[in-house]
Formats: C-alpha cells, sequence, structure tokens
C-alpha cells in the first residue's frame, strides 16, 4: 500500500476499472443491436467473471444528458442484474449538472449504485473492504483541476478516481483550452493505493510510478477493463480483462487518446 502505517485490509480485494462507456443511442447502441446499455453489460460481465468487489466508472458513463426515459430506465436495469457494488463518476460528457441523468427516479433505487457528487459528495467507504473510493466530480462543462485537493486517509486501502488529461507538467498557465489536466505532482500527493483514470481511449499507465495511475481505455477501442488487485501483502497488481463484444464493434475508429 501507498500508507505503511495503515492496518492491512483483512482479505484480498478485486476492483474493476472501465470508463468512457458511452450509453447512448447512437454508435454503441447501433453496434449491440440497439442495445444502449451493450458496452456496460460487457463491462459488468466482465467484472463478474473476475469476482470483482466492487466496479468503478471513471467518467463519461453517458454520452450526454438528452437521453430519452427509455434508456434510463434499461440502463438502470443492467445494472440491477448485477449485485456488484457500483461507483461512477461524472465526467465531461455526463457532469453533475442539474439536469443531469443521474437523477433519474430509476439510479435511485439502485441500494448498490454510488454517485460522486449526486448521492455522496466526494467518498464512498466499504467498511467490510477496508476501502475507501473518492473523486471530484465535474460539476459543468468548464474546465476544473480533478485532483486539486488531497484527500487524507481514513481507510487500510484507498483508491482515487479521477477524468481527465494526463501530462507529466500540465502548463495551467492559459484556460483557452478546457483540458481537465492532471499531472504526475499530483498524481503522486494522493498518495493512493491506485488511481483509476478516465477520457482517454486507450489503456495505459501513467505518472512518474510513485503511485500506480491507469487510464482502463474506453470499451470500444481498449476492448478491456482494468482488474486491480489488493494484496494481504499490501500490494497492487493490475491486469487486463477482456470484454466480450459482438464481431467487429469498435473497429474503424479513429485512433486517438480522448473522448
Amino acid at each position: 500500500m501507498s500508507d505503511k502505517t495503515a492496518p492491512q485490509s483483512r482479505r484480498e480485494i478485486i476492483v474493476a476499472h472501465a470508463s468512457d462507456v458511452h450509453v447512448d443511442m447512437t454508435f454503441n447502441a447501433q453496434l449491440f443491436d440497439g442495445d444502449s446499455a451493450g458496452p456496460l453489460r460487457a463491462v459488468l460481465e466482465a467484472a463478474q467473471k473476475s469476482r470483482a468487489d466492487v466496479v468503478l466508472l471513471a467518467g463519461d458513463t453517458f454520452d450526454h444528458h438528452r437521453l430519452p426515459d427509455e434508456v434510463l430506465v434499461h440502463t438502470a436495469a443492467t445494472m440491477r442484474a448485477f449485485e456488484i457494488p457500483i461507483v461512477i463518476l461524472p465526467g465531461n460528457h455526463d457532469p453533475a449538472v442539474e439536469e443531469a441523468v443521474f437523477h433519474h427516479p430509476a439510479f435511485a433505487k439502485l441500494d448498490h449504485l454510488t454517485i460522486l457528487g449526486i448521492t455522496n459528495p466526494e467518498a464512498v467507504h466499504f467498511s467490510h473492504l477496508g476501502l475507501e473510493v473518492w473523486g471530484r466530480a465535474h460539476r459543468d462543462y468548464g474546465d476544473m483541476d480533478p485532483l486539486a485537493q488531497v484527500r487524507e486517509r481514513s481507510t487500510p486501502w484507498q483508491i482515487a478516481m479521477a477524468h481527465g488529461h494526463y501530462e507529466p507538467l500540465p502548463d495551467r498557465s492559459t484556460r483557452l483550452r478546457p483540458s481537465w489536466l492532471i499531472g504526475d505532482d499530483e498524481l503522486a500527493a494522493t498518495r493512493a493505493d491506485y488511481v483509476a483514470l478516465g477520457h482517454w481511449n486507450r489503456r495505459v499507465e501513467v505518472g512518474s510510478g510513485r503511485v500506480r495511475a491507469w487510464y482502463s481505455g474506453s470499451p470500444d477501442y481498449a476492448r478491456s477493463i482494468n482488474i486491480v488487485t489488493l494484496g494481504r501483502d499490501g500490494g497492487v497488481d493490475v491486469h487486463r480483462a477482456p470484454l466480450d463484444l459482438p464481431e467487429g464493434f469498435g473497429e474503424g475508429m479513429l485512433e486517438g487518446q480522448e473522448h
């Protein structure tokens, strides 16, 4: 663990990390024969197969906030079909604004769903796991610093979530381009055991190495999720779990790093 003074967790913990699922009515839905929540179901199935204790969705779970009731009800039903606790961090596509889809009554009925910035201000504790997950939601469509403030550890294990663009030494001298920058010093300052990042399509580890920080990549591009194992000895292992996707899903996409 990053904080060696914290007591050891009682058992091994498995966390599934995904991002940029982009539930929609167009691109992803068409590739799943009209199932708008198809990519989300693939993520949750992979998490279930990996025996995950918690699923983290690090931003842009929804492509936008203009989705009809039937899509939101269907998405909530998809989540309900899996009993794994789910933690959502609102991103730049689905910020925690007044008209956010997260306020739909269908999501309020899900006891195993936490939406940071909506149901919880910025953190959720899983006391049976000795785990805290925290993150600062996008609250509008403007620029913000996802890791501007460090949250003090209060549990044996701690995971931070952030949705933004990584640059080792970010230039914050201009605000002409909203970019939600995340730098090496900010990642290290979390002192978290793992930082679950979203916003990039590709799966990649970033940072100086002082804290394990990964982009999971989007389902349509990375075709996988990250499985993070928090070990009894304090070690953190990250490996890739492939998704069961329709043939041709994501093929033909332009290569890129960001949504």
